[in-house]
């Protein structure tokens, strides 16, 4: 399961915004602000956000990218 280092370095690689990552994954733009003040995230939060940064993560983000 990903923890915020592990979030951080996604969202670096993938040059995203924490907001659009807790929306997209959570539809919470607070969510990685919130792990950053040490909210821990429940086991099926943090399965989605493992599925997100696996797959969907990745293809989202270059459409995000051309998108502006």
């Amino acid at each position: 399961m990903p923890n915020l280092r592990q979030v951080e370095i996604f969202l670096k690689e993938q040059r995203m915004a924490a907001t659009v990552f807790g929306r997209l994954v959570a539809n919470d733009p607070r969510l990685v602000l919130d792990m950053r003040n040490g909210r821990v995230p429940r086991y099926n939060m943090q399965r989605r956000m493992a599925a997100f940064m696996r797959g969907q993560g990745k293809v989202g983000s270059v459409c995000l990218r051309n998108a502006t």
